[in-house]
């Protein structure tokens, strides 16, 4: 498959995770958008914690059959590192694919803020301790999470998240079950982190909102690029050393 239409479907594909993950979170989670006493009880009409959950894994689940074939469906740059150090990507590829997902996240981003915008959320969206759905801890973190938490759980569930991709895409593994097993594992993680980081376990879907939503957010950014990279390699490495086929 020649490298332009590789990158672009990942450009592509990206846009689709934030867009539909971030913008289920920014624009459908608090749905109707009431504030102080006025809040109902239960927010019988906002998708919450859990559609925000299954809105990332569906985003995943439909990219994976629609561009898999093509680019491999990364959407992802610790996906792609965790798959060149489980000797799946060539490294020449690593760093194309790494701009065309921050392109691609960047530009939903953008989009999810300008829809926004458009509507009655945007003062609501914008003034929370994660605006656009940012990633964070401390007064950024949605449960009031400290750094040594936001930074365990983004490197422990990235590594799992790494193990099940690599695992689900061996050549021994059932064959046509892949993107529903990656995405259902992507669904239980922000079960699990959304209180803690807002989840990453991706650096483009944290850049993506992030330079959208201000000086606060991107001052944090960094630890959704070193936790999640850290643990996709480590995945990689222990993949390619302990359960793959070939390691002694």
């Amino acid at each position: 498959m020649p490298m332009g239409k590789k990158l672009l479907a990942e450009g592509f594909g990206t846009f689709w995770l934030v867009l539909g993950g971030c913008g289920s979170a920014a624009i459908a989670a608090n749905f109707p958008y009431l504030t102080g006493a006025d809040i109902a009880p239960g927010n019988p009409f906002g998708l919450g914690f859990l559609g925000v959950s299954l809105a990332f894994g569906l985003t995943v689940v439909t990219m994976a059959y629609a561009i898999g074939h093509i680019s491999g469906c990364h959407l992802n740059p610790a996906v792609s590192f965790g798959l060149w150090a489980s000797g799946r990507m060539k490294g020449s590829e690593l760093l194309p694919y790494i701009v065309a997902q921050v392109i691609g996240g960047v530009l939903a981003g953008g989009f999810i803020k300008l829809v926004v915008a458009g509507g009655p959320a945007f003062d609501l969206v914008m003034a929370g301790s994660n605006p656009l759905a940012t990633n964070g801890w401390g007064t950024h973190s949605p449960g009031g999470y400290g750094f040594w938490a936001a930074l365990i759980v983004e490197l422990v569930l990235t590594f799992f998240f790494l193990l099940v991709i690599i695992g689900a895409t061996d050549r021994l593994a059932p064959s046509g079950f892949a993107g529903l097993a990656i995405g259902l594992t992507l669904a239980l993680i922000h079960m699990i982190s959304i209180p803690v980081t807002n989840t990453s376990v991706n650096p483009a879907r944290s850049t993506a909102v992030a330079v959208w939503a201000g000086v606060e957010a991107m001052g944090q950014l960094w630890l959704f690029w070193v936790a999640p990279i850290v643990g996709a390699l480590l995945a990689g490495w222990v993949y390619r050393n302990v359960f793959s086929d070939q390691a002694s």
